[in-house]
């Protein structure tokens, strides 16, 4: 069902410190969380702004299209009625009226609200609202004290959005007295004689009303992530040479391992590891050994690269073992070292970086001194 969507952002926001609507959270501003959400759902959004914030809209909403922003006024009526002004839809078309204060839209809630009024119409229903039951006591308060306890049966916490057909709630707002300001749309439409519905709403369509409730929200709409582990192995033989780089660390020695790049073992296995951890190949597929740019590169470009995709996946590594098998050079002199620098060019505390050493007790080519090996296992977390 195609729908309309007006994203109220005209506020001051003055509780929660002020310009809650462009500050970030998870991320990104508060307002394109639900810009976002609201056209993944297919609506056409209005982003009804303070006069003179389009511009801010649309850096907060770069990248985004579908959406047009217009001037709000001093209060939200005055905003709603300036973003209804902008549609040009039929009657019979669903808008949905949303604050940009409660970011964690899903489309689920969407979804219910969307279902709601198509069975309305046709059941003497005029819209229809997100709610969630009061669970808490509620008391009545004077002067400093408790007046009395409110019976909490039957009483539900509104949130956004509210949805209606553009015809019915634009010929209640016609009739609102202008001098009075409604707390939501739903009231718009209750005082003009309409009926709404009652569909689930969510906890974390929370309201950002004061400071702390930044922290909340953040808790909130936090990815849910998945672990997920990748492994990685490489060797290189053994040539004439005076040093070798281990874990991005030279180490005088009298001979150099041989490959196309500086044959760094170490990080070439544990950036097969990441990739692997995050199913995108090895690194032949993104630094192929047939192309003449990668001839002699440091190694490190291989493994800031595989971090990369990790974080393009608004993932994160958690740790990394790494175990370095040959007879020679001796790796224990130099492992805080190479754990230091491992840990330098992925941003990892120390601790997050194991590097280990081993011989295979002269057996096989690392034994014979042919070649050197090494081996990683990777850590990381991505939404899952």
């Amino acid at each position: 069902m195609t729908f309309a969507a007006i994203v109220v952002a005209a506020g001051t926001g003055s509780r929660a410190g002020g310009d809650k609507q462009w500050r970030t959270l998870g991320g990104k501003p508060v307002l394109r969380w639900s810009v976002e959400a609201l056209r993944d759902a297919g609506a056409e959004v209005v982003v009804v702004t303070a006069p003179g914030e389009g511009e801010r809209a649309a850096e907060a909403l770069a990248g985004l299209t579908g959406w047009r922003a217009v001037d709000g006024g001093e209060t939200r009526a005055v905003s709603v009625r300036n973003g209804l002004a902008t549609l040009n839809g039929p009657d019979d078309q669903v808008v949905m009226i949303h604050d940009a204060a409660r970011p964690g839209l899903s489309r689920a809630v969407i979804e219910r609200l969307l279902e709601a009024v198509a069975l309305a119409s046709g059941a003497g229903a005029d819209g229809a609202l997100p709610a969630l039951p009061v669970a808490d006591t509620l008391k009545r308060g004077m002067g400093g004290a408790v007046a009395g306890t409110v019976d909490r049966a039957d009483l539900w916490r509104a949130q956004t959005p509210q949805a209606f057909r553009l015809g019915r709630l634009r010929a209640a707002w016609a009739n609102w007295p202008k001098d009075e300001t409604p707390t939501d749309d739903c009231a718009v439409v209750e005082r003009d004689g309409g009926r709404i519905v009652l569909v689930e709403g969510e906890a974390r369509l929370m309201k950002l009303t004061y400071p702390e409730d930044f922290e909340m929200a953040e808790a909130l709409m936090a990815p849910r992530m998945q672990t997920r582990v990748g492994m990685g192995f490489d060797a290189h033989r053994w040539g004439p040479g005076t040093s070798v780089w281990l874990c991005g660390v030279e180490i005088p020695h009298d001979q150099t391992l041989i490959g196309h790049s500086d044959a760094d073992a170490g990080l070439h296995a544990l950036t097969d590891a990441i990739l692997g951890a995050i199913g995108e190949g090895d690194i032949g597929d993104h630094f192929p050994p047939t192309d003449p740019q990668w001839r002699g590169a440091p190694s490190d470009v291989f493994l800031k690269h595989a971090a990369g995709l990790v974080t393009a996946r608004g993932g994160r590594i958690v740790h990394l073992d790494l175990t370095l098998i040959c007879e020679r050079p001796k790796v224990k002199p130099h492992r805080q070292a190479m754990r230091e620098r491992l840990a330098e060019i992925l941003d990892l505390p120390l601790d997050a970086v194991s590097v280990k050493a081993t011989t295979t007790e002269a057996m096989g080519f690392t034994g014979r001194g042919e070649g050197l090996a090494a081996q990683a296992v990777a850590t990381v977390e991505v939404p899952g």
